[in-house]
Parts: C-alpha cells; sequence; structure tokens
C-alpha cells in the first residue's frame, strides 16, 4: 500500500484495542528486537538492520565497535526531519534541494526528577533556500515530523540552519 503523503491528513483519530484514542492512522508498522541490552544486539524484524551495541565509555562502559540507542535515535530523527522537509516543500510549494541534510546531535544524561533523559539538537543544511523560506520548511517539517511530535512537550529539542 502506497501512502501519498500530499494527502495525508494532519489529524486523525482512532481507537486502540484498549479504547484509547490515538491520533495515529498506522500505515507502517514494524520492529525491532534488542538481547543483551546496551552491549547486546538488535535486529529488525525483516532482517534489514542488524547492529552490534556497546556502551560508551561516558556513560562507564567499555565503549567498542558497536553503535548505541542514541545514535540509533540521531540517525532516525535525521533521516525522518528531511522526510518532513520535504513534505513542507511539497505543501508550501517551495523547492528541496537535493543536498538538504540534516545533523541530529543526541545526549543523554540524568534527569533532574530522577532516571534519564536525551536532548536532541538538529542542525539543518538547506543550500540555495533564503533564510526565510528555510525557516518555513523548517517551522512545518517540526510540526508534521513523527520524531518531533513523539518528542514534544518532553525532550528538549533545538535547531539551528547551518
Amino acid at each position: 500500500m502506497q501512502v501519498d503523503i500530499g494527502t495525508v491528513p494532519l489529524h486523525v483519530s482512532n481507537f486502540n484495542s484498549k479504547g484509547i484514542e490515538m491520533l495515529v492512522d498506522v500505515k507502517y508498522r514494524t520492529s525491532a528486537t534488542a538481547t543483551g541490552g546496551r552491549e547486546g544486539t538488535t535486529r529488525s524484524d525483516d532482517g534489514r538492520l542488524e547492529a552490534k551495541l556497546s556502551l560508551p565509555k561516558e556513560l562507564g562502559g567499555p565503549g567498542g565497535d558497536g553503535t548505541n540507542p542514541e545514535q540509533l535515535f540521531a540517525a532516525g530523527y535525521a533521516a525522518c526531519f528531511i522526510g518532513a522537509i520535504k513534505y513542507a516543500g511539497l505543501q508550501l510549494k517551495l523547492k528541496v534541494p537535493a543536498e538538504t541534510t540534516v545533523t541530529a546531535k543526541v545526549g543523554i544524561g540524568p534527569h533532574y526528577d530522577g532516571g534519564f533523559g536525551i536532548t536532541a539538537d538538529l542542525e539543518v543544511s538547506l543550500p540555495g533556500v533564503d533564510e526565510a523560506d528555510a525557516q518555513k520548511l523548517i517551522d512545518l517539517a517540526h510540526k508534521t515530523c513523527p520524531y518531533s511530535n513523539a518528542t514534544r512537550s518532553n525532550v528538549d529539542v533545538g535547531i539551528t540552519l547551518v
């Protein structure tokens, strides 16, 4: 099933199996399974992603040659935000250059009220797009990006046009 992102409504209500209202009309679902936590492995259900995980030295681990949840989150957010910028370009009738890049910098540390939390800073490069149009693209992308919506009001997200 293909979805034309130009016609996807910005608000859809439905109810999950527990009768809780959900604001997402799911068109695609995937899963991944981790074994061994931060020093184990993770694999997507279709086998396209398979990664060794290593706990960074900064978090008390040995480091190592594996990736970590923060890197995976950063990669996903960066890619997803570019998709949202392209969607914004369609909606605003603005050209989005093929050379557009988003660098996501994700941090982790103790949360002030217990546990741990993350931060995210996005650096957006839109070569050849004037600053006013770039800001329009970024603003709409931040409103529509699934990662931005998932983190809104619970993760400190900064966005900078570079």
